[in-house]
């Protein structure tokens, strides 16, 4: 049996991924690298994956940080890593649209150096899956390619804009590594329980009808046709999965998007109809309503970040040939998100007033 190293613990995807792992027997061993300050919560994480009682894997904590040097792993614990890690994932990141650049940066594409610097010593190495994003593409739209990686003439946020650095970073490491990169549209909770452990992306929007739903009635805001593509995490984790055992997914960048995404509008017209009981009615000018939530106080009464409105009118969609191709073989299709939606919002109300699901709003 072979055994992993997985950064981004005890984050969402990086904690739903381990559990996964150790279920489908994949590994005799899973590392997870964890910041200092996670060390608690990361334990806690951890026991509460043992409740499946499977004797089969063990996960070991290593305490690092992937912006230092050899990811500031102890000597004695990178001596052993380097002998034994065959698998490699790599999700730590700022995934913040509202994240100041300096910060992102840092983390995102320093973080991704510094990393790749170490896993270059991994002298077993069999796969390196590097979790990017299908926003790297910033400004761009249209039919958006897996094959590409095309510099925009900008970027909506620092968090697309360090990503697309970053994935540059593994891309170039394509020639002399095992390497898959996974691209995910923007992830939600399961579709089927609804579970995640923040309200970011689309809830943002769930935040802002919750907050809005006793006014006689919720406008659209703007109008637009474009689609957007929100994925579940049980969709994201199973198919990540599958990708990194795939000798196929070698050397291939996969969008593990939404092959059927729904446009906006209706997502937001399912939206306010789950939480209020009430369709949309009338349109308020987006420019309105981005001018309105730029104020902070008004951003932090509807607990929306104010770069979220960006993505109403962004009219892209993404190729996921590739990641179809390689997934048909194992059965792995996206849930539909309009059906899933009753699940999302039924988690969602019973935890919307307790502030840990919350991001702070800036």
């Amino acid at each position: 049996m072979s055994s992993a190293l997985i950064t981004g613990f005890p984050g969402f995807l990086a904690r739903n991924i381990t559990k996964e792992l150790r279920q489908q027997h994949a590994y005799s061993k899973i590392y997870v690298l964890v910041l200092p300050s996670q060390i608690g919560l990361a334990e806690n994480m951890i026991a509460e994956i043992y409740q499946d009682q499977l004797h089969v894997q063990t996960i070991e904590i290593v305490e690092g940080d992937i912006t230092l040097p050899d990811a500031g792993i102890h000597p004695d614990t990178l001596e052993k890593l380097c002998n034994e890690i065959e698998y490699v994932w790599h999700l730590a990141a700022i995934y913040d649209l509202a994240v100041p650049k300096e910060i992102a940066w840092k983390v995102n594409v320093h973080g991704t150096e510094m990393f790749n610097r170490l896993v270059t010593q991994f002298k077993q190495l069999k796969r390196y899956t590097y979790f990017s994003t299908a926003y790297v593409a910033g400004l761009r739209e249209g039919r958006l390619l897996e094959t590409e990686l095309i510099r925009p003439v900008g970027f909506k946020n620092h968090y697309e804009e360090t990503k697309y650095e970053a994935e540059l970073l593994v891309e170039n490491l394509k020639e002399t590594l095992p390497i898959t990169i996974i691209r995910p549209g923007i992830v939600r909770g399961h579709s089927e329980t609804g579970v995640t452990i923040k309200f970011d992306g689309p809830y943002f929007f769930v935040n802002m009808i919750s907050n809005l739903r006793k006014l006689p009635f919720l406008p659209y805001l703007g109008k637009s046709t474009a689609c957007i593509n929100v994925v579940p995490s049980d969709y994201i984790t199973k198919a990540a999965i599958y990708c990194s055992l795939s000798n196929e997914a070698i050397g291939k960048t996969l969008h593990l998007t939404d092959p059927n995404p729904y446009p906006v509008e209706e997502v937001y017209r399912a939206f306010v109809k789950e939480v209020t009981g009430k369709f949309p009615k009338g349109r308020l000018p987006l420019p309105i309503a981005k001018t309105a939530v730029a104020l902070y106080p008004i951003r932090k009464f509807l607990q929306v970040e104010k770069e979220t409105l960006d993505y109403l009118t962004w009219n892209a969609t993404f190729d996921t040939t590739n990641a179809e191709t390689i997934l048909a073989k194992g059965s792995i299709t996206c849930p539909d998100f309009i059906q899933t939606i009753p699940a999302m919002i039924n988690f969602y109300n019973k935890h919307k007033h307790d502030s840990s699901f919350h991001i702070p709003i800036k």
